[in-house]
C-alpha cells in the first residue's frame, strides 16, 4: 500500500472558532476537514504546513506545536486507499480572519465546496458524524480548556 505524508493546520482563531472545509469527491457523503496537505519531495511536515497554510487560506500566520498525529488509511478525491501518516499543527489568528483561495489546485478546486469558522458548540451540535477525522471537535475543546487554564 502507497505512503503519504501530509500536514494538516487547526487554525482556530481568537474567539476559540476553528476554521474548516467542506470536502466532497465520489468516495464519500461531504465531510468538514482541516486545511492542509501533502508533503513534496524532501519537503519537512513543518515546511508543508506552512506552505500549505498559504496555499489553501492565503494565511501567512506562524505554524504553531504540534497537537496530534495520525495514521489511517482512506482515499482521497480521485486516489485510491493510501496510508495516510498526519501530523496536526496548531495555527492561532485574530478573530474575524479573512481567508481565500490563494494557490488551489485544480483537485482542490472541485472538491473543496466553502470554509467556515466553526465554534465548539456548532461542532458538538451536529446529530451526524460531519467531521474528518471525528475527533476534531474534541481536539478543540481540549485546546479550549487549556487556553482558559493558562489565562
Amino acid at each position: 500500500m502507497q505512503v503519504r505524508r501530509s500536514s494538516r493546520l487547526f487554525i482556530v482563531d481568537a474567539d476559540g472558532r476553528l476554521l474548516l472545509f467542506l470536502y466532497k469527491d465520489e468516495h464519500e457523503a461531504p465531510f468538514w476537514a482541516t486545511a492542509g496537505g501533502e508533503l513534496r519531495p524532501g519537503e519537512s511536515y513543518a515546511d508543508a504546513a506552512a506552505r500549505e497554510l498559504y496555499e489553501e487560506t492565503g494565511l501567512t500566520l506562524h505554524v504553531g506545536k504540534l497537537l496530534k498525529e495520525r495514521d489511517e488509511v482512506y482515499a482521497v478525491a480521485r486516489s485510491t486507499p493510501t496510508r495516510w501518516l498526519e501530523k496536526y499543527f496548531l495555527v492561532e489568528c485574530p478573530a474575524d480572519t479573512s481567508v481565500f483561495a490563494a494557490k488551489w489546485t485544480e483537485e482542490e478546486q472541485s472538491t473543496i465546496q466553502k470554509w467556515k469558522w466553526w465554534s465548539l458548540n456548532e461542532m458538538q451540535d451536529q446529530a451526524a458524524p460531519l467531521f474528518k477525522p471525528e475527533w476534531l471537535p474534541e481536539l478543540l475543546g481540549v485546546l479550549l480548556d487549556d487556553r482558559q487554564c493558562s489565562s
